[in-house]
């Protein structure tokens, strides 16, 4: 063991036991820059309660140090707090916990373009592939946890390594595990990349000031959204958000799935940092979680919503408000495929729509089919000779984002994602389930599948089923005891074990997921690839 190495791990121990404890009480500057004004908003509380539960360890003549060392997401400030109460046994009310989180967030969190790459983390988007950007970066800083953890946080280069003290002192074996002892792994952490990532994630930035000077428009009114559920499909329908205080909602919802299925819902909200939505809602007869952000105009809202405790089952989130005065605002149209030769029903959602729609060639309006909540509704004819391809919708002669796809046939059907994680549950762990669509394509251009121009049509049924993925899995049978698919396409994991039915082995296992789609005369196979293993015994908001 080096001498540097033992020296770093002492600094390590010292720093996670006292500027590591300092991060819960990194308020301290924060109050002498938010200053009498926010205090007479309300944040005097807020800045009593710090003091009283973090001051006996971070006062420091007469301040709190260390807030205005670093910034971060909710959740990473949220992390920050629970940690201190697991390292330093800080006690916090939940709603004392919300307070200091909420204070965090709005004076040391990130700027909309600051989070953005990032957000399918936050969002929690099951099965989400996360880059660093370069290898030794997604070596040092990813194996462990994702990356995203690191670049959703601002800090000078003092504080970063700070940051590597502290995780010496609680992982002193790091230099010892994998893509740690092929290198002179310390030395890189303490002398390279605190450079760098302060380069990368530098406290100070205009995009930070900007915002933070920046007057934000509160959520509240009438919102027109859409989305889709893998296994459900696409929905349409509207949010309604009234003021219950500071930053704070009531929510109510009505979504409508295809015909007849309607989910009403309420809930309620809290916004951080000006844009950073945080809800939970009874949806139907589900408990959900949200994670939206409002743009930077407060004038569209994107995000994710999924079932609490289960947060890869879950649906994307469009919303635009409804009381704004921009005309022939589009969110979705529904259904997005058309057959050529066909006739549909298409449902177009949003605000202000004119009854003047255009699909492209070949795609005609033959029957006004009247207005609904958010939106209208058209009957189309697709022609024989249509364009097979992806055109965009002109309303009122303004062109939208949104997409319909005019087909024939399909051509391929593809299983997304193309490789998942689920996770056996047993005792006090739930499982993680997976969830699968399929999905149909066109060849594009070239007429061959699998290249660059191929066309995604969208989600299509299918019949689901799982096989072994290999001979390993062959041979242990790993199709009987993983667990099963259901028919709207989420696998369910079977008991951790061990099953004495396997020899003591867990039921883990490698699986191919096939979906079956029939086409007219036609029937296409997708695969995807699924692996059943251990529980997460650790779940946290950044993984």
């Amino acid at each position: 063991m080096s001498e540097a190495f033992r020296e770093g791990v002492r600094d390590g121990i010292r720093d996670a036991m006292q500027c590591g404890a300092r991060i819960a009480g990194v308020l301290a500057v924060a109050t002498g820059l938010v200053g009498a004004a926010h205090a007479a908003n309300g944040d005097a509380a807020a800045q009593r309660l710090i003091e009283a539960k973090c001051g006996a360890c971070h006062l420091d003549n007469g301040k709190l140090t260390r807030i205005s060392e670093m910034r971060k997401s909710p959740e990473g400030w949220d992390m920050t707090v629970v940690r201190m109460g697991i390292w330093h046994k800080v006690e916090l009310t939940p709603g004392e916990r919300q307070t200091i989180v909420k204070y965090l967030a709005d004076r040391q969190g990130l700027a909309p373009s600051e989070s953005t790459p990032y957000r399918p983390l936050t969002e929690r988007r099951p099965n989400m592939q996360d880059t660093a950007p370069d290898e030794e970066l997604a070596q040092m800083c990813g194996r462990c946890h994702s990356y995203g953890r690191v670049a959703l946080q601002r800090r000078d280069e003092g504080e970063w390594r700070k940051l590597m003290h502290t995780h010496l002192g609680q992982f002193p074996s790091a230099e010892y595990s994998a893509m740690g002892r092929d290198r002179n792994w310390w030395e890189i952490a303490r002398d390279q990349l605190p450079v760098r990532l302060a380069a990368l994630y530098p406290k100070d930035t205009p995009a930070w000031r900007e915002w933070r000077s920046a007057k934000h428009r509160p959520a509240t009114g009438s919102w027109v959204v859409a989305g889709e559920r893998p296994g459900w499909g696409a929905y349409t329908g509207t949010m309604t958000a009234r003021a219950a205080g500071p930053d704070r909602y009531e929510v109510s919802y009505e979504l409508r799935f295809g015909a007849g299925n309607t989910v009403r819902g309420q809930g309620d909200a809290i916004v951080y940092t000006g844009y950073e939505w945080r809800g939970s809602a009874k949806l139907g007869n589900e408990d959900t979680r949200s994670i939206f952000a409002l743009s930077p105009d407060g004038s569209h809202m994107s995000g994710r919503w999924f079932l609490k405790g289960a947060d890869e089952i879950g649906a994307r989130f469009e919303a635009v408000r409804a009381d704004d005065a921009v005309k022939n605002e589009l969110v979705s149209v529904t259904p997005r495929m058309l057959r050529s030769g066909a006739t549909a029903d298409l449902t177009l959602a949003g605000v202000a729509l004119d009854a003047k729609v255009d699909f492209g060639p070949g795609i005609e309006v033959v029957e006004w089919l009247g207005t609904s909540p958010g939106g209208l509704k058209v009957r189309v004819r697709v022609a024989a000779d249509a364009p097979e391809g992806v055109r965009k919708v002109v309303v009122g002669g303004r062109e939208s984002a949104q997409t319909v796809a005019v087909f024939n046939r399909f051509d391929a059907v593809r299983v997304e994602p193309a490789f998942a994680v689920a996770r056996l549950g047993g005792g006090t762990v739930a499982p993680m389930s997976a969830q699968f669509d399929a999905i149909a394509f066109l060849n594009g251009a070239d007429g061959k599948p699998g290249t660059d121009d191929d066309i995604r049509l969208g989600s299509v049924p299918a019949t689901w089923s799982t096989e072994p993925f290999d001979d390993r899995a062959r041979h242990d049978e790993d199709a009987r005891y993983a667990g099963h698919m259901a028919p709207h396409g989420q696998f369910v994991p079977s008991f951790a074990g061990p099953n004495p039915l396997r020899g003591g082995m867990n039921n883990v296992g490698n699986l191919h997921v096939i979906a079956t789609v029939a086409d007219g005369d036609q029937t296409l196979n997708g695969k995807g690839q699924l692996m059943v293993v251990a529980q997460r015994w650790n779940p946290t908001p950044l993984r």
